[in-house]
């Protein structure tokens, strides 16, 4: 489908001559030419905001105001927060967050109709891309029949919801899907998807050049950053209306500058680097912000290991982690099988637009901080926050600590294990899972730990027998190389086979214990621990069975397996006793960077690429086998329990309503600080006493076949009853009680669930309190969508994570800050509060309202808060209900 440009003034628009083709692109230095402001000292993550006002300004949407703006941001130091409508070329989903917004979309038809609007407006405007990666379960593990028994059992869970994908990509336009087993969305984005450099035709049919830019419904979107494509994650809804045609409404961002000089030393790897910068940025500060990475430390990073710092970016919670284009960008371009045209038109648009970080490249950034890659040493994070950077020589210490201060627990507690040899303990580590798209992208960590198991395999030794292994890689392209190294054996003696091409352990699917095992870890109330090559771990995402998750490289999560234990200096102590009697030291099985680069050289190859991309769409024969029914709309089946008609839009009418104000409202739960979306929407296993548990059971579901929260974010039953139902949430409003509990209308405990009904039933509003950073992690709308269903009105906290602020007021919940000081502690806050929030029915974004409390003794306190509805179409996304009903009103209109 042609893109529609703003305007074609000759003042920007140029043409290009590309290996003799002429293309047409906004010329950023003609901006400047044309009297527009002076651009040259923006960063390059900034130049890609601002030739996207170029293109699109039309003097509504976009204004010649909006492109001075970004010349006053350098003359002010990096500073100038003004609203932008910023257009993304296109949308990449994986199937958790995937399907609730297909299932949104096939909603919005049947809405439309119902407002006397046609169906075929629902349609994605940009090109979107559905990736199948977050579903495979590691059920089976540690043989050569895991891959296979896993993938069949995949496809036993999931066909109802591959059926609706099926459809999905019949129905709509401009949308693909990429089938189950082909890989993981940001790795398939980086390796195949994404080109740098995007062309399309205009409304006049002329070849338009334009930076890659895109948004995500997974958080970890940012990973493409490495490659020069700006890109970020936002919640389902947000993409929807993106592919809708709406614009993403956002402030001119602050830009950090992270120089890295030097250069990595023998020993560490991108995982040691990146756990650091995590920890130096979440320090800084950089939330709302992008971050560049600049300085002559870049000329010796390869690409895979900017993919792997640009992955982080939810984790030090930066909107972005963007590398500018280079000669690196351009190898990674050629070794990876992208066209030699597209590879030309990158390097001529780069130099010509002023994209391109040469010698000479020094921007200015509102704030900057360094890092000496000669610093870096092995490292892993844990237990519950990627933040919390532990150097490897003080892992065994680090975890000492925490079973004092954290878990309160001792250490020498031994449980035997019925039928077993050996004896459970904290600190015994029971998963060690290569996995997620962080580090399986990265050829050098994953070619690193092929040559740990290589060189423990030859000293004869294995995992621990507790220990549940798996390899999990980001695309088919790593297990060509794994082959090509003859890699693949040294990890399958090791245990670590082949599970399946997906997310797996990093999203919470790392599948059952061995019961027994999990059996003995609940008789001793042990703190069971994880290590993984992902990206999160937090608290009751990885196993249930699990409470100490630690992230570290796929050659740590190889060494972490053959010790078994968190208790075992991995830098001092022996892993385990050779065949030859002898200790085996981590020293022993470490390779060499000279061995790892060698390998890399001659075994990831152009050639792989292209082969294991031929057919990126096409599937195996299991998906090809998935029946459809053709059909405009979806024919929701009745008895499904994974796909539901949501509720959103039945009954919709056809005007806006007016914002209110929140009276008499109680208080759902009391939070304390850094609350994830883990927390409020759980994405792995659940059992039958939940109340999603107890739904399925309801509807003849055998718990064997619940699969995971995740799964079943089609179904907002099902979902609705999962938020603020992890395992580990902890309501203050409750003394030392985990779960998904509160208080009810009747001052006695019960889950949240049940608690929200019975006070949607009196018709009395609902708000949430918490702390700082309240919405970290994960991109996943079902964490405002649930807060909505749930009848929550109002979430008020100390500081919010940017995606869940967004998903909230695109789901009609009102995020507001305390301000002045005040805190859930400092009120004195119970839960047994009536709260009331006046001034909303004249709203400004970023004002400050009255809040007042009323305690249980009768006693009141009115403070001041601030509402987090930043910017003036936010409003209208609350006056309307959501965004998804500002977008269906506007094109039921217009129809």
């Amino acid at each position: 489908m042609p893109i529609t440009v703003g305007h074609d003034t000759a003042k920007t628009r140029k043409s290009l001559s590309v290996n003799g083709k002429s293309i047409a692109y906004y010329s950023i230095p003609a901006a400047t030419a044309a009297g527009l402001g002076d651009f040259s000292r923006l960063p390059a993550s900034l130049k890609v905001v601002l030739e996207n006002m170029l293109r699109f300004e039309d003097g509504k949407t976009v204004s010649v105001d909006d492109i001075k703006a970004f010349a006053e941001w350098a003359d002010k130091g990096g500073k100038n927060p003004r609203e932008i409508a910023y257009r993304p070329a296109r949308v990449l989903m994986q199937d958790f967050t995937g399907v609730p917004a297909v299932v949104d979309l096939a909603a919005m038809r049947d809405g439309i109709k119902g407002l006397g609007g046609d169906a075929q407006k629902i349609n994605p405007l940009n090109p979107v891309d559905l990736v199948i990666d977050h579903s495979v379960m590691i059920d089976e593990f540690g043989n050569p029949r895991a891959f296979q028994m896993n993938v069949d059992r995949e496809y036993e869970r999931n066909m109802e919801r591959y059926t609706f994908l099926k459809w999905g990509q019949n129905a709509f336009n401009n949308f693909r899907v990429v089938p189950p087993g082909t890989g993981i969305c940001h790795q398939v984005n980086l390796e195949y998807l994404a080109q740098t450099v995007w062309t399309d035709t205009d409304q006049s049919g002329a070849t338009v050049a334009y930076p890659d830019t895109l948004v995500g419904t997974d958080s970890h979107t940012t990973m493409v950053n490495g490659l020069a494509v700006l890109g970020w994650g936002v919640g389902g809804i947000e993409a929807e209306a993106a592919m809708l045609g709406q614009p993403v409404s956002m402030l001119i961002p602050e830009v950090v500058g992270f120089k890295l000089s030097g250069a990595m030393v023998e020993g560490t790897t991108a995982t040691d680097l990146v756990l650091k910068v995590v920890q130096m940025l979440r320090k800084h500060g950089v939330v709302n912000k992008f971050v560049e990475f600049y300085g002559e430390g870049l000329d010796h990073l390869p690409l895979a290991d900017r993919a792997t710092i640009a992955n982080m970016a939810p984790e030090y919670g930066a909107t972005c982690g963007f590398f500018p284009i280079d000669n690196e960008t351009l190898r990674y371009l050629r070794q990876t099988g992208r066209d030699e045209d597209r590879i030309a038109l990158v390097e001529a648009y780069a130099k010509e637009n002023g994209f391109w970080r040469g010698a000479d490249y020094a921007p200015v950034y509102t704030s900057t901080l360094e890092l000496d890659m000669g610093t870096i040493v092995p490292a892993i994070s844990g237990p519950k926050r990627p933040q919390d950077f532990l150097a490897l020589t003080d892992a065994k210490a680090g975890f000492a600590h925490e079973m004092t201060d954290t878990f309160k627990r001792p250490l020498d507690k031994q449980v035997p294990v019925k039928g077993e040899d050996y004896t459970m303990s904290s600190g015994k580590v029971v998963i060690a899972s290569i996995t997620s798209c962080t580090n399986t992208s990265n050829p050098y960590v994953m070619i690193g730990a092929g040559l740990v198991a290589r060189k423990a395999r030859e000293l004869g030794l294995t995992r621990k027998p507790w220990v549940k292994t798996s390899l999990a890689p980001g695309s088919q392209v790593v297990s060509e190389y794994l082959e090509a190294a003859d890699l693949q054996k040294d990890l399958d003696a090791v245990g670590f086979n082949l599970v399946g091409y997906g997310c797996t352990t990093c999203i919470g699917n790392s599948g059952p214990l061995q019961p027994e095992i999990s059996a003995a870890i609940a008789e001793g109330d042990l703190v069971a621990t994880a290590v993984l090559s992902g990206n999160r771990n937090f608290e009751g995402r990885i196993s249930p069975d699990v409470r100490a998750n630690y992230l570290a490289s796929p050659p740590l999560v190889v060494a972490y397996a053959l010790a078994g234990d968190m208790n075992i200096d991995l830098t001092t102590e022996p892993l385990g006793t050779g065949s030859n009697g002898q200790p085996v030291y981590l020293k022993d099985i470490w390779p060499t960077t000279k061995e790892i680069a060698d390998l890399v050289e001659q075994t990831v190859t152009r050639a792989a690429f292209q082969s294991k991309y031929a057919d990126v769409f096409k599937g195996d024969e299991k998906w090809q086998a998935v029946e459809i029914t053709e059909s405009e709309t979806y024919d929701w089946p009745p008895t499904s329990t994974y796909i539901q008609n949501p509720p959103y839009f039945q009954g919709m009418s056809k005007e806006k309503g007016a914002i209110t104000d929140i009276t008499g409202a109680r208080v759902l739960a009391l939070l304390g600080d850094m609350i994830t979306t883990d927390h409020i929407s759980p994405a792995g296993s659940f059992k039958p006493s939940t109340p999603a548990g107890q739904y399925l059971t309801e509807r003849q579901v055998a718990p064997r076949d619940f699969n995971s929260y995740g799964s079943r974010r089609g179904n907002h039953e099902v979902m609705m009853r999962g938020t603020f139902a992890n395992i580990r949430i902890k309501n203050e409003m409750l003394d030392g009680v985990e779960g998904g509990y509160t208080l009810g209308p009747d001052g006695e405990q019960t889950s949240i669930y049940d608690a929200s009904m019975a006070y949607q039933a009196m018709g009395t509003p609902l708000v949430i309190f918490a702390g700082i950073e309240y919405g970290a992690g994960s991109s996943r709308d079902w964490a405002a969508k649930g807060t909505a269903l749930l009848g929550v009105k109002a979430v008020i906290a100390e500081s919010f994570e940017r995606i869940h602020r967004s998903n909230l007021v695109g789901m009609g919940v009102i995020p507001f800050e305390f301000t002045g000081g005040d805190t859930r502690k400092s009120l004195g806050l119970k839960g047994d509060e009536t709260v009331s929030i006046t001034g909303l029915d004249t709203i400004q974004p970023l004002q400050t309202v009255p809040c007042t409390i009323t305690y249980a003794d009768g006693s009141t306190k009115t403070i001041q808060i601030k509402c987090r509805i930043d910017t003036a179409i936010e409003v209208e996304y609350i006056e309307h209900g959501g965004v998804l009903h500002y977008v269906l009103r506007d094109l039921a209109k217009s129809a």
